[in-house]
């Protein structure tokens, strides 16, 4: 919990979609995670409690993007529409300074590290710097809408539980996390704040999202889905709620409950245990927006 092509697989290609047929299956984690999390990881298993327990729900048949949308697909909804994102209307979007979030003037979707810091993303990038009603206004003009939660999880990992989109085994190289950049597995936030402090002092605030699918296939989920682990954290419809009584969720979760929004899918900036299928991370959706959020889109069949 946080608070702030062409191969085999089990979804119908539709261009640029997957069709996920539907199923009942069990949201959440299951408690072996849990306990699994407090062995493997130094955060408390407090913030991991919105994930259980689990609790049955049944899916629709449904169309997902098979990638997050794009700062190429961006630019063509605002060029046909003249939209301007919270962050481009308030003058400032979040960044990760050296030891938290902060303010950056200037930073939106087109300049993503802010004003001070020369760079331009590609257009095969993720977009980021984006709020809930930036992705809603896009998924209108393109005749779709944000997933539910479950109909996300389902998509990353299909019926049956599995930790990654892949399989329960680590592989740092099928997703975009931290462990991509340093290249080996960490539990160590020394060791991160080190890595981005380093990054951040020779290139600046820079994002570190890869172009989409460039780490497909063997990153897919079941259905062929990528980038559901890292790259870039993903809004969902659902608001913040607890799946079920827990008599021990973090005390910061329990104040966003009814008020915040699901996120999913962790980012380019976290460690493996923050992009995991199940991984519930919780957003303000009254114009929160950063460096490492970007979204996806479905549609009803």
């Amino acid at each position: 919990m946080a608070v702030f092509g062409g191969t085999a697989h089990d979804g119908v290609d539709t261009d640029e979609s997957v069709v996920i047929n539907g199923a009942t299956f069990q949201l959440g984690s299951p408690e072996w995670v849990i306990e699994w999390l407090a062995e493997e990881q130094s955060l408390p298993t407090p913030w991991f409690r919105d994930e259980t327990p689990q609790t049955l729900v049944e899916v629709a048949p449904f169309a997902i993007d098979r990638h997050p949308v794009t700062v190429g697909e961006y630019a063509a909804f605002v060029e046909a529409t003249g939209y301007r994102t919270v962050a481009e209307r308030r003058g400032w979007s979040l960044v990760y300074g050296e030891d938290y979030w902060h303010p950056s003037p200037g930073a939106c979707w087109r300049r993503p590290a802010g004003q001070e810091v020369d760079h331009t993303p590609s257009d095969d990038h993720p977009v980021v710097h984006v709020a809930v009603e930036d992705a809603d206004a896009y998924a209108t003009w393109a005749g779709k809408r944000l997933p539910t939660e479950e109909q996300w999880e389902l998509a990353a990992r299909g019926p049956a539980y599995r930790l990654w989109p892949w399989g329960d085994d680590w592989l740092r190289e099928r997703a975009n996390t931290t462990e991509l950049w340093l290249g080996h597995t960490t539990r160590d936030v020394a060791e991160w704040r080190a890595w981005w402090r380093a990054h951040q002092q020779g290139r600046g605030p820079i994002p570190l999202t890869t172009p989409v699918g460039s780490l497909s296939p063997h990153g897919d989920s079941p259905y062929g889905v990528a980038d559901m682990a890292g790259n870039v954290y993903e809004w969902t419809a659902s608001p913040s709620r607890l799946y079920g009584p827990s008599a021990d969720c973090d005390d910061s979760l329990l104040a966003v409950i009814g008020r915040y929004r699901v996120i999913r899918g962790g980012s380019w900036m976290n460690l493996r245990f923050q992009t995991r299928t199940s991984e519930r991370l919780h957003g303000d959706p009254t114009g929160w927006a950063c460096f490492a959020i970007g979204f996806r889109c479905v549609r009803d069949l």
